[in-house]
């Protein structure tokens, strides 16, 4: 007979075990909290849509499109994608569900899972997860800049240091074409120095060679022409105004000429968030304007801006910091304690203190011993004499300091805690 298979996880895909769940509940959580002070309400999409949705809205030149999509045919021959991204979402979400027409602002947050097929490495992986901010019909710059501030303001509250804004600007349709002219020549004169991937991308879309990942590479690009000397006075006058909000803001940034992002979509405004504490991929979040995506979706005519957090990346990034958790374990002696002791349970949840009891047949001593190895904060102990004289013991486990107290008197003490 062969051995049973051993199941494992698949490259690039791991699990959140309970203890870095809790991590995880608490940047999730102070995400939400601060933005929801700013306005924005969540909303939740499938995890996959139909595969034209992120080529027409990602981009077909884009990395993503052409290398990362998780692309399958379903049952019925149609072709759908695991979202790699969230904005095409979104924006199909607006459109399909008349959500401009409603009084609401039109400012989203989203916390999920994204997938793209991409070389496993620290910090990325196969399945991953963001945090998701979008505004549409805001097309003044001081909206970008507090979608930044923001940002900056999550990243301080989660402790996050060492940290650097960098902002650029991309330009808009009118203005990007001479400058793609002017790329695709510098870089066609620098050809035999790319790599293969980049001398794809001279013809394709030119922008996506500032994205390559090989140094050698990154360094020629240094030399090619800056989209900033190419913008029109609309696009000009918007990433003026852009940074002097943020000035208002008293935030320091770094003007990056090379921020070009990887999607094909940005117009105007683009930033990034970037860490040294990550190595060579630095990017803690980045986002930017979007002011055509809607209109190209057949959708009404209003501009959209945004960002998007890694959370794998953020996480690595946040200190421990973790407060040991206040629970009550409930050692019981014999079925009747038991089941007062389930009944005490129910009642001490209810205070809205975190109360375990566990139905195996220990000793009293292996269950003192175990409250102990979980860190319990409180043990309270139900033998047949205490449910006899409706008193029991409850041991503060840190100090050994026992008290016996009735239900009522338990309560109080735990109601008062929390």
């Amino acid at each position: 007979m062969s051995p049973q298979k051993q199941f494992a996880s698949i490259k690039g895909t791991k699990d959140i075990l309970p203890q870095e769940a809790r991590k995880w509940q608490r940047v999730e959580a102070e995400a939400k909290g601060i933005f929801e002070l700013y306005g924005y309400r969540e909303i939740r999409t499938p995890v996959f849509e139909a595969t034209e949705l992120f080529e027409k809205g990602t981009g077909q030149t884009s990395d993503i499109v052409t290398k990362e999509m998780y692309t399958f045919v379903d049952k019925g021959g149609r072709s759908l994608t695991l979202r790699p991204e969230y904005t095409p979402s979104i924006v199909r979400s607006i459109i399909e569900n008349r959500l401009h027409l409603q009084p609401q602002p039109l400012r989203f947050y989203f916390i999920g899972p994204m997938f793209r097929y991409d070389k496993p490495q620290k910090g990325r992986f196969r399945q991953f997860h963001q945090i998701d901010i979008e505004v549409f019909g805001e097309g003044d710059p001081a909206i970008d800049a507090e979608i930044v501030e923001m940002a900056d303001f999550l990243c301080g509250s989660l402790g996050v240091t060492d940290r650097e804004i960098l902002v650029n600007s991309v330009g808009c349709r009118e203005c990007r074409p001479a400058y793609h002219e002017d790329l695709k020549a510098s870089a066609e004169s620098q050809r035999d120095k790319l790599c293969s991937d980049c001398k794809r991308k001279i013809t394709t879309n030119p922008l996506r060679i500032f994205d390559c990942k090989i140094e050698a590479c990154r360094e020629i690009a240094h030399e090619f022409p800056k989209i900033t000397d190419y913008l029109c006075p609309e696009c000009g006058e918007h990433f003026l105004k852009f940074r002097s909000y943020l000035e208002s803001y008293g935030i320091k940034y770094r003007v990056e000429p090379l921020l070009v992002r990887g999607l094909d979509y940005y117009t105007k405004t683009t930033f990034e968030i970037i860490s040294s504490k990550l190595g060579a991929q630095d990017s803690i979040l980045g986002g930017g304007r979007y002011d055509n995506m809607m209109k190209d979706f057949g959708g009404p005519d209003i501009c959209g801006t945004g960002f998007a957090v890694g959370l794998e990346r953020l996480l690595s990034l946040v200190p421990s910091g973790e407060k040991p958790d206040f629970f009550v374990y409930v050692v019981t002696m014999g079925e009747k304690a038991k089941k007062t002791g389930m009944g005490l349970a129910r009642a001490i949840r209810r205070t809205g203190v975190e109360c375990l009891i566990e139905y195996k047949d220990r000793s009293l001593r292996n269950q003192m011993s175990r409250a102990d190895k979980l860190g319990a904060t409180w043990v309270l102990i139900i033998g047949e004499d205490e449910v006899k004289k409706k008193k029991f013991q409850l041991k503060k486990m840190e100090s050994g300091e026992q008290i016996t107290c009735t239900r009522k008197e338990m309560l109080k003490i735990f109601s008062e805690t929390v």
